[in-house]
Formats: structure tokens, C-alpha cells, sequence
């Protein structure tokens, strides 16, 4: 993801995109994609295969609140990641996603690899002065909340855009979790398939306030039906 560009959050300027998931079989992936090729054009940032790797430390307190919100099935939720692709450290982005039903708004923040290393070390006082307010927001909820690293979650993102409705359309394949240890970047990430169906792909599609009806059109297949699956939540059954 070289090249992209972090602006600050202006919070007036964000707006809810709905968020949609389903689990489908390799074969229905080979046949749907073949039609978004044809009116969506891949994500300039994805590589010569189309595709970037994905990798996300979640936080969580002791209580595991953000955990528990989801399988209780809490409507209004939130929670914090930082973010980096493709192994590579020199663009890295603290993320809070919060979600409302089907409903999801995302607010980023760059950060450097040096910021990043002395968070997953506790050391944060760094983040208290910093003119981001995502990120004193984060200092604030890593200091009261006392959220802290959970769980790294890594898989492989194919991605599609069309431009009316801003529709994003991905397929992320190949999940896998390592519980969070502080060594995890030095020593490089150890990991384990997180998901019963490990064949299966995931298909999310995000859009504004309409979904055009040729998108609809190609992603109608029989038996697909809308999942609430969550990586993070995939991720922690193992720790």
C-alpha cells in the first residue's frame, strides 16, 4: 500500500457505508468474480495477482468487551486495530470501526513503525499530545479501558471497486490468527488457520446509500445468504 495517502479525521466529513458478508464455495468465487471483471475494476493498490496481504493487531481489554459486544450481538459497537499490508512496515494505520446493524464507519490515522513498536510495548505516553484526535482517543481508551493487543489476524484481500454507490467489493481468503505475543514483528508471524471452512472465500461488499442494480444482478447466486462473521471474533477461539 505505498503511495497512499492518511488525512486526518474530520469527523463531519465521514459517513455511514453499509457492510454486507457472506461465506461462499471457491466455485461461486470463480463465477462471480468473472463477472465483477467485467464492469468493476481491481483496487490500483492490489498486486500484479490482483490481491495484498492483510495483517491487523486487535486490542481488547481483560474484560474482552469488544469481543462479547459481538456475540451478544450488541448493535451499536466498536474497535480498535492497527493495520499493515504486505508485510511491509512503512505504512501502518490505527483504525477504529465502529458498526450499527449492517451499517459500519471507519476513521484511520497513520502511524509510524517506531509509534507502532512502542504501542505493542505499552509504551503510549507518546500518543497523549498528538494533534490526531484518533489517536488521543486511542491513548485515552488504552489508559481507562485498559485495551491492549489481543490477537493478530492476517489473510489474503482481492479487491474491486466501481465507482457509482462508491462500491467495494472483496474477496479475503486464506484467515489465519496467531495470538499476540511481543515479539510477533521481530521474529516474523507464526499462524494458524482461523475459520471452520478454510476453502470457503469471504465476500464483503461495501457501498454508500445504494447498491447499483448490475452489481446486484452478478452477485445473485443461489443459496447465498448474508453472514455476521467477524475475523476478529473467528480469530479469538483460539486465545
Amino acid at each position: 500500500m505505498k503511495g497512499v495517502i492518511a488525512v486526518q479525521i474530520i469527523s463531519n466529513e465521514k459517513r455511514y457505508r453499509h457492510e454486507l458478508k457472506y461465506e461462499i464455495p471457491y466455485s461461486d468465487y470463480i463465477a462471480m468474480r468473472s463477472r465483477l471483471k467485467a464492469v468493476m475494476r481491481p483496487d490500483p493498490h492490489a498486486g500484479p495477482d490482483g490481491k495484498y496481504r492483510i495483517r491487523s493487531v486487535y486490542f481488547d481489554n481483560s474484560d474482552d468487551k469488544a469481543l462479547r459486544e459481538k456475540t451478544d450481538g450488541i448493535g451499536q459497537r466498536e474497535k480498535f486495530r492497527i493495520r499493515f499490508y504486505n508485510d511491509d512496515l512503512s505504512y501502518i494505520t490505527l483504525e477504529k470501526k465502529i458498526k450499527d446493524g449492517y451499517l459500519c464507519l471507519k476513521y484511520d490515522a497513520e502511524i509510524t513503525d517506531t509509534e507502532f513498536r512502542k504501542i505493542l510495548d505499552g509504551d503510549i505516553s507518546f500518543m497523549r499530545g498528538s494533534e490526531n484526535d484518533l489517536v488521543k482517543e486511542f491513548y485515552a481508551k488504552m489508559r481507562f479501558q485498559r485495551l491492549k493487543p489481543r490477537v493478530l489476524v492476517s489473510y489474503e484481500r482481492e479487491p474491486y471497486i466501481y465507482k457509482a454507490g462508491n462500491v467495494r467489493i472483496t474477496f479475503d481468503s486464506k484467515i489465519k490468527t496467531s495470538v499476540y505475543r511481543r515479539d510477533l514483528l521481530a521474529d516474523g508471524v507464526s499462524d494458524i488457520i482461523a475459520t471452520d471452512t478454510p476453502a470457503y472465500m469471504l465476500l464483503e461488499i461495501k457501498y454508500d446509500s445504494f447498491l447499483p442494480e448490475i452489481i446486484q444482478d452478478i452477485i445473485q447466486t443461489p443459496g447465498l445468504r448474508q453472514e455476521a462473521f467477524s475475523k476478529y471474533g473467528a480469530s479469538r477461539r483460539f486465545g
